[in-house]
């Protein structure tokens, strides 16, 4: 007698708790024309090892459920441990009844498999290299076509869960999924597109009571309606990621939610506003501690919030506190970040060519090309050089250098 580690693995793997387990076997009983007649405490003998070897009807039930033998469940035959069977009879009678009993089975529970936590763990990995993809390139039609094939498979395999625990988690898994193809588009500016996707995101995030996947989908809408020049949409999603619940358990999503609300509040030229949303979104990262948290989550720290802090400036008119900003962001993004640097470079450019540094200026914007090497600029980085190439056109029309930088965008195929 002793502790039952195969049958405890199982309903870990297949996030199921004792109460979950016995109501499980219970229905499994009474579709077999038995009365339910296992409780929590019956489980609980399972694990312990003090229940050996359930009755046959039970035997079955349980591997309906479970989709595994008795044997693989960590059970033992009466006769296994009888002293009168020769050494080799224990094994071969086992191994027999171990085929007799898979074969007895439905071919659902012998041929199919239940969905637990493992699946789940290895549908997050493929998500982790569509992440780190974007943070590299950024968002592209490849990627987002790779995003929603990731959220169908994990819708796929809700039905072949048989906890709560695991449905949720692939629920949350494809909201991620769902929200990430609609980054991706904001990066290829197609903003009908990403608007559908995170309709999805966030109805798959209440399905999952997933609170953080919500938060992001509210932070990437004010996004969009930032694209759009829609202040009002940009502000009512950033006010909806500040108020979701993730914030109060998290301070490091609260900066977020708060430095997204600071850019809405400057595009709609209210300072004040602005700058203490700014002020909230430092005081809540300094807060913020090492805990685990969603791959996506991983870009954001001092040195995003100084590259939002440049946006928020730059929409100000002061383009000295934007640049100093912008220096600090490009001081502590990461090399693998490479989409977020490209960007902070290109807003650098353009706060230097606020305060007439035309030269310099055009140095730095020739930066982002170099950055991004020989992949193709998301759309809208290219939009953000478009902004500049403007304004240096603006600014010095006949200049040597204007008409360098000109001969250089069309070269790139970039002119807006």
């Amino acid at each position: 007698m002793g502790d039952n580690p195969e049958l405890r693995t199982a309903m870990a793997d297949l996030g199921l708790t004792r109460p979950e387990l016995a109501r499980l076997i219970n229905h499994e009983l009474v579709a077999l024309g038995c009365p339910g007649t296992v409780t929590v405490r019956t489980v609980g003998t399972w694990l312990s090892g003090k229940s050996r070897w359930p009755q046959g009807r039970i035997r079955i039930a349980l591997g309906r459920v479970l989709k595994r033998t008795p044997e693989q469940l960590g059970f033992i035959p009466p006769y296994a441990a009888s002293p009168q069977a020769p050494p080799e009879e224990p094994v071969l009678r086992r191994n027999f009844l171990a085929v007799s009993a898979a074969a007895a089975l439905p071919t659902a529970v012998s041929r199919g498999r239940t969905v637990g936590h493992t699946d789940v763990d290895l549908l997050k990995e493929s998500l982790r290299t569509l992440t780190e993809l974007d943070d590299h390139r950024g968002g592209h039609g490849s990627l987002e076509a790779a995003a929603l094939a990731g959220a169908s498979h994990a819708l796929g395999k809700v039905e072949k869960t048989i906890s709560e625990g695991v449905q949720r988690r692939l629920y949350s898994l494809a909201a991620d999924y769902t929200a990430t193809a609609g980054f991706s588009c904001i990066d290829d500016r197609r903003l009908d597109d990403a608007e559908q996707h995170f309709g999805t995101a966030l109805r798959l995030a209440g399905l999952a009571n997933d609170h953080v996947t919500a938060l992001r989908t509210f932070n990437c809408l004010s996004m969009v309606g930032y694209q759009r020049n829609k202040t009002s949409a940009a502000l009512s999603a950033a006010r909806a990621a500040q108020d979701n619940r993730a914030t109060r358990r998290d301070p490091l999503l609260a900066s977020l939610a708060h430095a997204r609300t600071a850019i809405a509040y400057s595009t709609a030229g209210d300072r004040q506003a602005a700058l203490r949303c700014l002020g909230n979104a430092r005081d809540a990262l300094a807060r913020a501690d090492t805990r685990e948290r969603p791959t996506w989550t991983k870009f954001y720290g001092p040195a995003e919030l100084a590259a939002l802090s440049a946006v928020v400036y730059q929409h100000l008119n002061n383009s000295a506190e934007s640049e100093s900003e912008s220096h600090r962001a490009l001081a502590g993004i990461p090399p693998q970040f490479r989409r977020n640097r490209a960007s902070a470079t290109a807003r650098l450019a353009l706060a230097q060519l606020g305060q007439g540094e035309i030269e310099q200026a055009t140095t730095t914007a020739i930066g982002v090309y170099t950055l991004m090497g020989a992949d193709p600029l998301p759309l809208r980085l290219r939009t953000l050089l478009g902004d500049f190439h403007r304004g240096l056109i603006t600014l010095a029309p006949t200049s040597a250098v204007t008409r360098e930088w000109t001969d250089r965008v069309h070269a790139q195929g970039d002119h807006q």
